[in-house]
């Protein structure tokens, strides 16, 4: 199986809510016939009617019948107002939840089980079955009620934000595990080798986008060529059929173009698994829809700050030149673009900076981000991070003709508003 099966077993298997749910079906049905040969073996009966036992069996199975419909209904409820209210591109995330999938799958076996002991009432009532039915049950009714609580919370905001939050900081230690302060040697040769033209080109037959590729396996193949190999598009670029997919340096002609092209994985949309911008694309899509006339909810886009205030941080304090692998003797074999510190700051703040300009508890917020972000991170940040600040007091002293208002949108609150700064107090004062 190639690293591309894999990735994309993996995937599916991630993304998919329906795959275990469906297979506690046959793990329902294999433990009530293992079960009830026991029973049967050892002899154990249950004291009650035969009509009695099927009246509870039934119920149960009606009733745990009920909580799987009721449950996907709510998910997909779920699904639907997360998709409008928030972003479409939260809906993933939904489906991912392991909660969710190990309720589904736990009433589902339930009810398997439940169906199963009532067709075995023949003859006397089997003991251990008809017990782990009963009381499985209500074991169900509990886990329900959590089910309910917990997926009627994840259309909050800040429910929502903190799952991309969270997300978003793995895939960034991931992809940039090395840390500013260290120390890093200068890799000049692929630089001089990319400005030459490359021996051969691998192009793209498969319409999507770059979900992921196989770092690895690439500098293996690269090194067995005793070869460079360019990642031209990035992880998140749209890749047309027909559009160059590698590049290839000195050497490299036995290679075999398909199996470069099973260490790339494309998809219908970008994931988070090697992309760290699309958590702030996440982040981003969610404030400015806050944002926008028909909602108008300026308290949630300061909730979407919270989380890109610290992601830039994490971001900042790491080392983004990470676009090459090293072969085992540390020569440079593969090449590939990751985002620049440039990248991560306009995602975060232009949109929401044009979006929010009317509202004086966004430029607050913005502004209190950037200052904390100047002061706390290495100096080399600090130049983009001074420029994003010059926009944001031109912006406000633009849109804000009232001197009283410019004094209130230029000073910093990491509540937006409300959060008692005292230099806005000074500063009111001294115009006074």
């Amino acid at each position: 199986m190639s690293w591309l099966d894999r990735y994309s077993f993996r995937l599916y298997v991630r993304n998919s809510i329906w795959i275990f749910p469906a297979l506690s079906i046959v793990v329902g049905l294999i433990g009530v016939i293992l079960l009830h040969r026991l029973e049967r073996e050892l002899g154990w009966e249950l004291d009650v009617s035969q009509e009695t036992a099927r009246t509870v069996m039934s119920t149960v199975a009606a009733s745990l019948f009920t909580l799987v419909v009721v449950g996907t209904s709510a998910l997909l409820l779920v699904v639907q107002l997360a998709s409008a209210q928030l972003t479409p591109r939260i809906i993933t995330l939904v489906y991912r939840n392991s909660l969710r999938k190990f309720s589904l799958s736990v009433f589902v076996f339930t009810f398997t089980f439940s169906v199963g002991v009532l067709v075995r009432i023949e003859g006397g009532v089997p003991l251990l079955t008809s017990y782990i039915a009963a009381y499985g049950f209500l074991i169900n009714l509990a886990l329900f009620l959590y089910f309910i609580d917990s997926i009627g919370k994840t259309v909050r905001p800040s429910s929502a934000l903190k799952v991309v939050g969270l997300a978003g900081r793995k895939v960034i230690q991931g992809v940039y595990p090395s840390r500013l302060k260290r120390e890093y040697r200068a890799v000049v040769k692929p630089n001089e080798l990319l400005k030459r033209d490359p021996t051969r080109v691998i192009l793209n037959e498969v319409d999507g986008v770059v979900l992921a590729f196989d770092r690895r396996g690439l500098v293996s193949i690269a090194e067995r060529s005793n070869c460079l190999i360019e990642l031209v598009p990035e992880v998140g670029d749209f890749v047309a059929a027909g559009d160059p997919l590698f590049r290839i340096f000195e050497g490299g002609q036995d290679l075999d173009a398909e199996r470069l092209r099973k260490s790339v994985a494309l998809g219908q949309e970008r994931t988070l698994e090697q992309d760290p911008m699309y958590a702030f694309r996440i982040i981003v899509d969610i404030a400015s829809k806050a944002l926008s006339p028909a909602i108008n909810d300026p308290t949630t886009a300061v909730l979407a700050i919270d989380q890109i205030h610290h992601l830039l941080r994490d971001v900042g304090c790491r080392n983004l030149a990470e676009g090459h692998g090293l072969d085992r003797e540390g020569q440079v074999r593969l090449v590939y673009r990751t985002p620049d510190w440039d990248d991560f700051v306009h995602l975060a703040v232009t949109e929401i900076r044009q979006y929010g300009r009317d509202s004086i508890q966004i430029m607050r917020r913005l502004r209190a981000m950037l200052e904390n972000l100047i002061e706390t991170l290495p100096r080399r940040r600090a130049s983009l991070l001074r420029l994003e600040l010059s926009l944001l007091v031109s912006s406000s002293k633009r849109v804000f003709p009232d001197l009283d208002d410019q004094v209130l949108a230029e000073t910093g609150d990491l509540q937006g508003m409300g959060g008692g700064d005292k230099r806005r107090t000074q500063s009111l004062s001294a115009i006074a």
